[in-house]
């Protein structure tokens, strides 16, 4: 084969692959939030549990369309387009609506003053969450190369910000390990607070780590092992399993960024100088 040979373009069938993936994402989504709609309606966890379980899904698949366009070479602007769009609704608008029903409509107060207060907060973070993500998707699309606020190790991938699906599986993970839709009034505060740093972490500039340089196409890789074992904990205790490798992930830009402020200020801190000792 000569070197300028033109490469072979793959097939107009395997561009809906991506699409495909993306198109199980939006409908996700809004099984999300036409299960947060029954919630209220019923007043029943397992709606909840169910909107849960969809955005979790959302994540996998979200992570599957990226992955086929790229082993495809199928990756177009309008596929990148049609990802943005599905993630404002799958990863914003469902989790915003799963925040404000689970963790706002449902909480006991006697007052209905406070109710209404509560309420209003809600709509505010839930809002506000979903203005992040927004914002933090278009971030995304307009850059390059973008360089996170402390950069890591030249040659690997790094996420600007903490990425929407993370925020969308903290959400959902917290509300699959307990669905019941009555909490007090203390952890709906609690509960609005979270919500709010998962908005402002995905309008970050802090690192993040990506899995898009993550090689599992030789047989003997390690990643294989962890990732078949990271499949039956997830099968066999689900709840705690995705719970904690959601907040790990979230918390892993934080202590990232933290451990940096904490090594500059060592390098920028002069060393104790010795007194001088006089001889004679």
């Amino acid at each position: 084969m000569g070197p300028n040979l033109p490469t072979k373009r793959p097939r107009r069938a395997a561009y809906a692959l991506p699409t495909l993936f993306t198109s199980g994402n939006v409908f996700l989504g809004f099984v999300a939030i036409m299960q947060c709609l029954e919630g209220v309606r019923s007043g029943e966890a397992s709606h909840y549990a169910t909107a849960a379980r969809a955005l979790g899904f959302a994540v996998f698949f979200d992570g599957l369309d990226g992955l086929v366009a790229r082993m495809t070479h199928t990756t177009s602007d309008f596929g990148r387009e049609l990802d943005s769009l599905a993630d404002v609704i799958t990863f914003g608008i469902a989790p915003a609506v799963l925040a404000y029903v689970w963790g706002v409509l449902s909480v006991r107060v006697d007052d209905p003053q406070v109710y209404s207060h509560l309420t209003r907060a809600g709509y505010l973070v839930a809002f506000f969450y979903l203005l992040c993500g927004t914002v933090r998707l278009a971030r995304f699309n307009v850059q390059t190369n973008p360089m996170p606020k402390n950069p890591g190790r030249p040659g690997q991938k790094y996420f600007v910000g903490m990425p929407i699906p993370a925020g969308a599986g903290l959400i959902a993970a917290i509300v699959y390990m307990d669905a019941t839709p009555r909490i007090s009034l203390a952890a709906s505060a609690i509960w609005l607070m979270t919500v709010g740093i998962a908005g402002l972490l995905m309008v970050s500039t802090w690192r993040y780590p990506s899995f898009k340089q993550l090689n599992l196409s030789k047989p003997r890789s390690p990643l294989l092992v962890l990732l078949v074992g990271a499949v039956a904990l997830i099968w066999y205790w689900s709840q705690p399993v995705l719970l904690i490798m959601a907040i790990a992930y979230v918390s892993s830009g934080v202590l990232t960024r933290l451990g940096g402020l904490i090594r500059r200020r060592r390098r920028s801190t002069p060393p104790a100088q010795l007194p001088e000792h006089q001889v004679g």
